[in-house]
């Protein structure tokens, strides 16, 4: 769940300085790289992932157990 919720972040910040001129590679050493030191590889997988979807089916399960011990 942590891991998700960083990759939120990055997303985040991600998507508030990319631009259509601004290359990845660009976005990730000039903004992410300073807050959250990845790299391209990781950057990928952070894109390609489906973060909020992850989150929400994540909250499902822990509510669901929560609801048994209730």
């Amino acid at each position: 769940m942590n891991k998700l919720r960083r990759y939120q972040l990055i997303l985040e910040l991600y998507h508030r300085h990319k631009t259509e001129d601004i290359a990845d590679a660009v976005v990730l050493r000039k903004y992410i790289y300073p807050v959250y030191p990845i790299s391209r590889t990781t950057l990928w997988t952070i894109l390609t992932t489906p973060v909020n979807k992850e989150l929400r089916e994540l909250e499902t399960q822990i509510n669901q157990q929560q609801q048994l011990f209730s």
